[in-house]
C-alpha cells in the first residue's frame, strides 16, 4: 500500500495508541481512519451556514474544527443515483444508475473497472462497515442504508458493527441518517412565524409549518452526530479519524429534492482532520473552502487519504493534499425517472450562473406523484393556491402546463434561482457558454439517459417485473451477465 502520508506530502508522524504511549512512524505504517456521516435530504441548512430558527451545535462545533465547504453539490437530486455516483466517484448518467430505484430486479453490474469505494479501500488495507449497531451509550441505531442501482455480488462491507471499528483499524465507515427525510418526527422547538421560505414558497401557515418541521429534524439530527462524536472520542478514535459530514440530496421540499436547482443539489460538507496525522495541503482548520466541488469527487479524495492512487476509470477529482486537481469551473448535475414520473433534466453551474436543459418540456413540473402528493404538504397546496389565484409568479412557477426548455440563473443576484434569464438579451453570451458546456458534458461523459425507460417499466418506478417491489435489496447478478 501506498503510504497516506507520503501520497499527500506529509512525511512522518506519531500515532497515539490505547495504552496512552506514543510511538514514531514512518509513512508507510499506517493511515488514517474515515467516518462518514451521511444526512438524507439535506440541504445547508445549519446554524454555521446562517440558518435561522436551527440547533445544531455539535456540527457548527465540527466545522469550527474543520473545513465547512459553501459549494459541495451532489450529481443527483434525489437519494439512489447520487449514492450510486459518490460511492463509485463516477456519474450516475455515465454507469447507468440515473434512473431512480431502477436495476432492482434484473442483475444489472457496474461498468468494467468502476467498483465502490469500499472495494478500493479494501485493497488499500482498510476495513470497511456500514454502521447499524451502535454502543447502547449512543441511543440509537444507523439505517445501514446504501440504495444504489446496481446489482452487488458479496458484501460490500465488512461489518455494520461499531465495536468492530476500534480492533479494525485503519477503518472506512458510514453512518447514514434519516432524520431529515420525510415524514419528519423530531420534537418541537422552531418557531414557523421565524423561519426564513425561499421566493418559490408560498408564505402560508402550512408552508411555515412544514419548513419548521424541517428544521427541527435538522436539529434532532444534530444531536445524534454529538452523540457519535462522542463515542469516537469516548473509545480513543477521534485524533486518528477523518470526519466527513454531508447530505446525500438537497433538502425534501417542493423545489428541492428531485429537482435540479441549487436547492435540490447544494448539500452541507464539513471535514474536520485528525490531530495525530499532519494536515494536507488545501486544508486549513477553522476556515472556509468556496471551491467548486462534486460528491463524485469524495471517492478519489478518500482514497489519497488512503495512500491509494485514483482509479484510471474514475470522473471524481482528488481535492485534498500534494495530488489535487485544479480547482473546478464547473459542475454537473442531472434528473432522471423518479418514482413514476419521468423527466430528464441536465445542468451546469459555474461559480455565478446555473444553467438548466429540460429534454421533456412538454410536461408540467407537477406531473402526478404519488409519493410527493402524499408526503409533501406544500405539493398540493402550491395546487390549490395557483387555482384560487394566490401564487406570486416565482410561486406560480412550477404549476405552469409545461416547463421552458433552458432555464438560466444568476446566483448573485437571485440565490433562489426565481428568474429565468434564458431570454434575456444581455445574458446571450453567458446562455450560449453554459449550453456548449453542457452539451460537451453530456458527450463526454456518455450520458445513458438520452432513452428513456420503457414506459412500462417507468410506471413501476423502474422495476421489470410486475409487482416486484422497487424498495427491495439487490440480487447478486447471474454468472457473466454482461452490461445492459
Amino acid at each position: 500500500m501506498k503510504s497516506t502520508l507520503a501520497s499527500l506530502g506529509l512525511g512522518i508522524a506519531v500515532l497515539a495508541i490505547d495504552s496512552g504511549t506514543a510511538v514514531a512512524a514512518s509513512s508507510a505504517s499506517f493511515a488514517p481512519n474515515i467516518l462518514w456521516l451521511i444526512a438524507e435530504d439535506f440541504g445547508p441548512h445549519l446554524g454555521c451556514y446562517g440558518t435561522r430558527e436551527v440547533w445544531t451545535p455539535h456540527l457548527d462545533e465540527l466545522a469550527a474544527q474543520g473545513v465547512r465547504y459553501t459549494r459541495f453539490f451532489t450529481t443527483a437530486p434525489v437519494c439512489s443515483p447520487s449514492r450510486s455516483a459518490f460511492m463509485t466517484g463516477m456519474y450516475q448518467t455515465t454507469i447507468g444508475a440515473h434512473n431512480h430505484r431502477s436495476h432492482r430486479d434484473d442483475g444489472y453490474t457496474l461498468p468494467a473497472g468502476v467498483r465502490l469505494l469500499t472495494d478500493w479501500l479494501r485493497e488499500a488495507g482498510y476495513f470497511t462497515a456500514n454502521v447499524r449497531e451502535l454502543p447502547p451509550a449512543v441511543g440509537f441505531k444507523g439505517t445501514g442504508k446504501t440504495d444504489w442501482n446496481f446489482a452487488y455480488a458479496g458484501s460490500p462491507f465488512d461489518s455494520d458493527r461499531w465495536d468492530d471499528l476500534r480492533r479494525q483499524q485503519p477503518f472506512y465507515a458510514q453512518i447514514n441518517f434519516s432524520e431529515t427525510h420525510r415524514r419528519f418526527r423530531a420534537p418541537r422547538r422552531a418557531d414557523p412565524a421565524r423561519v426564513e421560505l425561499p421566493a418559490w414558497t408560498p408564505d402560508h401557515p402550512v408552508a411555515r409549518e412544514d419548513w419548521a418541521k424541517y428544521l427541527d429534524a435538522a436539529s434532532a439530527l444534530d444531536r445524534k452526530v454529538g452523540r457519535v462524536l462522542e463515542q469516537l472520542e469516548a473509545d480513543g478514535l477521534a485524533d486518528n479519524t477523518v470526519v466527513v459530514f454531508f447530505g446525500d440530496n438537497g433538502a425534501a421540499h417542493v423545489r428541492s429534492k428531485q429537482f435540479c436547482y441549487d436547492s435540490g443539489l447544494h448539500v452541507p460538507l464539513i471535514i474536520r482532520w485528525p490531530k495525530n496525522f499532519p494536515t494536507p495541503r488545501h486544508f486549513r482548520a477553522g476556515t472556509v473552502d468556496s471551491r467548486l466541488l462534486m460528491a463524485i469527487d469524495l471517492a478519489p479524495t478518500m482514497l489519497a487519504i488512503a495512500g491509494a492512487k485514483k482509479p484510471a476509470r474514475m470522473e471524481g477529482e482528488i481535492f485534498l493534499g500534494d495530488n489535487a486537481a485544479k480547482p473546478r469551473t464547473y459542475v454537473f448535475g442531472a434528473r432522471d425517472r423518479c418514482d413514476e414520473t419521468v423527466f430528464r433534466f441536465r445542468t451546469v453551474r459555474d461559480s455565478r450562473y446555473r444553467y438548466i436543459r429540460n429534454f421533456t418540456p412538454g410536461r408540467p413540473f407537477l406531473q402526478d406523484n404519488a409519493y410527493k402528493e402524499r408526503a409533501y404538504p406544500v405539493w398540493n397546496l402550491l395546487k390549490e393556491l395557483h387555482a384560487e389565484g394566490k401564487l406570486t409568479p416565482a410561486q406560480a412557477f412550477l404549476c405552469a402546463p409545461a416547463m421552458p426548455v433552458e432555464e438560466l440563473y444568476d446566483l448573485q443576484a437571485d440565490p433562489d434561482e426565481v428568474h429565468n434569464l434564458a431570454a434575456s438579451s444581455a445574458h446571450q453570451a453567458v446562455l450560449m457558454r453554459m449550453r456548449a458546456v453542457l452539451a460537451d458534458w453530456i458527450a463526454a461523459t456518455h450520458d445513458q439517459g438520452a432513452q428513456l425507460e420503457p414506459a412500462d417499466v417507468a410506471a413501476r418506478g423502474g422495476t421489470t417485473k410486475p409487482n416486484s417491489n422497487p424498495n427491495a435489496p439487490a440480487q447478486p447478478p447471474p454468472a457473466n451477465p454482461g452490461r445492459r
